[in-house]
């Protein structure tokens, strides 16, 4: 551990003398953004906490937000590795295809599929599996270069997104068509992976444009933890389109995408999605929404062992903003979900009933009502009609404060709950054909009720930073227990509570005008406990395993006008029980804009190790490290 703590503080002070006598001549960015100040980028819109645009410096809520220009300098080619970036979550690999990734704990150890406390959205589009609550990573994919933002939300959102949103929620935004016309083209190889991108983008008319595009990656298998090829090297081709029409007020979106990932050793991943969206103003402070999608999800194995699932996912959703007098800011919208789903299963893992047709409707109203000039109340129920326990109420009362216009002050009380899923109802497990786990005791949503208070800050023109508290209390959490009288089969139960607390903080310091850095921290606490009548089969082990602490550093610079370098340092703390010691990992890209229509650059990712564990499952394996030298496109 000292070790590690060693090489991180070296690392860091490495980092910082290069920048010190590397200066260069003239500071201009490669991407437009890097040429705002930090106070324009507090200025900047985000549109997931409140579900309606407002600035930064503005949510009320411990937000953080990876820019187009953030991912392009990453050197990252998939979503969970984009998400690093992101100080307010934990992101772990186990192997070549899957992550745990959570926010404020629950990442569960040795089944990374329970880590269901998160929600993930594209474009408005949910994408947890509702078979579990959880997700499988390797099934979202959206072009790099077509990413306008990630706005990741530590903390509870039932209140606007329901059932799920209970620890953190990861909205993904895509950019409008009219943003990528031209010609773009990539490619990638390394010792790794290899691949790459191609896409179009075009005007039908004043007010039409559009895009198409289809990329693709190879990534090699990781290595078993005692030696080996770990056999789950996998592909992804995938292809899709965006259309966007504005005529007048309006603006119609039309978007959908289709993928089919090959694995290791026999598993064939596949998805298709369609998104319909109409925005409509009516005036400065009038809108309305309406959003379609369809969603197919198939996953299957045949390796010997057979199963899989096919998903079916069909969402209607509309919501109305407007303004009711002088003091209030209403938003409030429905949605009407339809999952259905068919299991193929095995021997020793069978769903019963192997398919069904749930339905998941919801209301909410949020209202923003500004006291004073400086205060703002945000009030706000959602009430959703769960597909197997009916009626949660879904509240939240937030509190804002802005004294100057430089400091936000923020506190928020919400309920949130994760609610129950066929694995919870209807999953049996079999040992020699005799079930060991058989459903559940009428399984229950688990539910939280979090505290919590905050702080953005521009302290100066150079220097912003944002640090928020969290106190999340938990009851109904699940369990396993056994059957009375007869101790097998084992049931899912609701007989824990838990109480997580702890700190986030995050910050900017432009040092320079060619020179940025980002300093992270977190801290956090978890305390569990089951309730008398409980078996505690698995300990609190099956319930969470996270780091206590985690602490980054991003360093951006502009060397010439040409030439970028960014550093991202992370340092892990270790993982309690089952325990896994900490690390530090540093990852980098060399980028040179050769003209202005080609990009080279050289990416180094988890560069201080070889190989090195970030969780402890039966699927883990341990996570090499990478190169991959780029070529971007575009005219």
């Amino acid at each position: 551990m000292h070790i590690l703590r060693i090489r991180f503080l070296g690392a860091a002070l490495v980092a910082a003398l290069f920048g010190f006598v590397v200066r260069p001549a003239l500071a201009q960015s490669v991407e437009e953004l890097r040429n705002l100040s930090l106070e324009e980028l507090a200025n900047i819109e985000v549109t997931s906490v409140s579900k309606t645009s407002e600035r930064l410096s503005d949510a009320a809520a411990a937000v953080y937000v990876i820019s187009h220009d953030d991912i392009i300098r990453s050197g990252a080619t998939t979503i969970p590795e984009m998400l690093r970036l992101a100080p307010n979550l934990e992101v772990a690999r186990i192997n070549a295809t899957t992550y745990a990734i959570s926010a404020r704990g629950f990442n569960v150890a040795n089944n990374a599929s329970m880590s269901d406390k998160l929600l993930v959205l594209v474009d408005g589009r949910t994408v947890y599996t509702p078979l579990f609550a959880g997700e499988y990573w390797d099934m979202i994919h959206v072009l790099p270069e077509d990413i306008d933002r990630v706005e990741v939300i530590s903390g509870p959102s039932g209140t606007l997104y329901g059932a799920n949103a209970v620890n953190g929620v990861i909205n993904i935004i895509t950019r409008h068509s009219a943003e990528t016309q031209g010609t773009f083209l990539e490619a990638g190889a390394g010792n790794k992976q290899w691949g790459g991108a191609a896409q179009y983008g075009g005007k039908a008319g004043e007010n039409l444009t559009y895009r198409a595009y289809v990329d693709g990656y190879q990534f090699s298998p990781t290595r078993r933890i005692g030696g080996g090829d770990a056999e789950d090297a996998w592909s992804r081709p995938q292809g899709g389109f965006r259309l966007d029409w504005s005529p007048g007020n309006d603006l119609v979106t039309a978007e959908g995408d289709i993928f089919q990932s090959s694995q290791e050793p026999g598993a064939s991943v596949q998805g298709r999605d369609l998104i319909g969206n109409w925005q409509h103003r009516f005036g400065d402070s009038s809108s309305l929404q309406v959003q379609g999608y369809y969603d197919l999800a198939k996953r299957y194995t045949d390796n010997g062992s057979g199963g899989g699932f096919r998903v079916d996912t069909y969402d209607l959703s509309a919501q109305h903003q407007f303004n009711l007098g002088a003091w209030n800011q209403i938003i409030w919208g429905a949605e009407d979900r339809v999952v259905s789903y068919e299991i193929e299963n095995t021997a020793s893992l069978v769903f019963q009933p192997a398919g069904r047709t749930l339905n998941l409707a919801d209301v909410f109203i949020q209202d923003t009502i500004p006291v004073t000039s400086s205060i703002k109340i945000i009030p706000g129920l959602k009430i959703e009609n769960e597909p197997y326990t009916g009626i949660e109420p879904l509240p939240s009362l937030r509190v804002s404060w802005k004294p100057i216009d430089q400091v936000l002050l923020w506190s928020a009380v919400s309920r949130a709950v994760r609610a129950a899923t066929p694995v919870d109802r209807d999953l049996i497990e079999k040992v020699g054909g005799a079930p060991i786990l058989d459903k559940s005791f009428n399984f229950q949503p688990e539910t939280l009720t979090a505290y919590e208070i905050g702080t953005r800050v521009q302290a100066t023109p150079q220097i912003s930073f944002s640090l928020s508290g969290f106190y999340n209390v938990y009851d109904d959490l699940r369990t396993i227990e056994t059957t009375p009288g007869t101790f097998l089969p084992l049931r899912w139960g609701n007989l824990a509570r838990g109480l997580v607390y702890g700190a986030e903080f995050w910050g900017s310091y432009r040092i320079t005008d060619w020179w940025a850095i980002g300093p992270a921290f977190n801290i956090q606490h978890e305390h569990f406990r089951f309730i008398p009548g409980s078996a505690q089969i698995g300990g609190t082990t099956f319930i969470a395993n996270d780091p206590n602490h985690q602490a980054s550093l991003r360093s951006s610079m502009n060397i010439t006008p040409v030439v970028t370098w960014d550093a991202f340092l992370r340092y892990v703390g270790r993982l309690h029980s089952p325990p896994l010691a900490d690390y530090a990992e540093l990852d980098t890209r060399l980028g040179w804009k050769v003209t202005p229509q080609l990009e080279l650059s050289l990416s180094g990712f988890n560069l201080i190790h070889a190989h090195h564990q970030e969780f402890v499952s039966d699927a883990a394996t341990t996570i090499p490290r990478s190169f991959l030298i780029d070529a971007r496109l575009k005219f």
